[in-house]
């Protein structure tokens, strides 16, 4: 075989390994879901653990074609949270109103395959944004993981539902500073926020 033939050849081979699989699709879901959660603690004797109240979460994730059952994923997740201080000392907060967001870069996994249809596992790494709402704290970022498991049911040639249940690890390791800007309003620690979601989304194939 000549160069002027091995050069197209191997173009076409590159170019067919990079290409997505037949019939996979990229793919957008937005999400609606109930998440609760915990892992911090008072930073002051007795230690009490702080309650971080359930609540409402919206997420957006797009999805891109790896292979024939398992398309990688982008995640982007946000809640709006308080936590419970329950703090018996004059004059000190007794709430911590608080914004989660969560950016993770994983994929899912089919079992049945094709990608797109059926029952699957999922699953990222990235970071946990957490921002505290009170004067007198800071934000803080924090890597995190997922896992979760779901179901898929397409529902027209471009339109899926999809159900999931995934959960969030988050790594604080804090023995009483954290949130802490020029001075502690709050007295917080912990060393790895966790939560639960239950979850729903629409899923738009293109």
């Amino acid at each position: 075989m000549t160069a002027r033939r091995v050069v197209p050849f191997l173009a076409l081979t590159c170019a067919l390994q990079a290409a997505p699989p037949a019939g996979a699709q990229q793919a957008i879901t937005a999400y609606g879901g109930i998440r609760s959660g915990s892992g911090f603690q008072q930073a002051i004797s007795p230690n009490a653990p702080i309650d971080m109240r359930s609540g409402g979460a919206a997420s957006l994730a797009i999805d891109w074609p790896y292979d024939g059952n398992r398309p990688l994923q982008l995640l982007l997740s946000h809640q709006r949270t308080r936590l419970d201080l329950a703090s018996s000392a004059a004059g000190a907060p007794r709430e911590l109103p608080l914004n989660l967001s969560y950016v993770h870069l994983g994929g899912l996994n089919y079992f049945n395959g094709p990608a797109g249809r059926g029952p699957y596992v999922a699953g990222g790494l990235g970071i946990t944004y957490l921002s505290p709402r009170l004067q007198g704290t800071s934000s803080r970022v924090r890597a995190s993981m997922n896992v979760g498991i779901g179901h898929q049911w397409p529902i027209g040639p471009s339109l899926s539902l999809r159900t999931e249940l995934r959960g969030y690890a988050t790594l604080i390791r804090s023995d009483g500073s954290f949130f802490c800007s020029g001075g502690c309003v709050v007295s917080i620690k912990g060393d790895t926020m966790t939560q639960v979601e239950a979850m729903a989304g629409l899923t738009f194939g293109f």
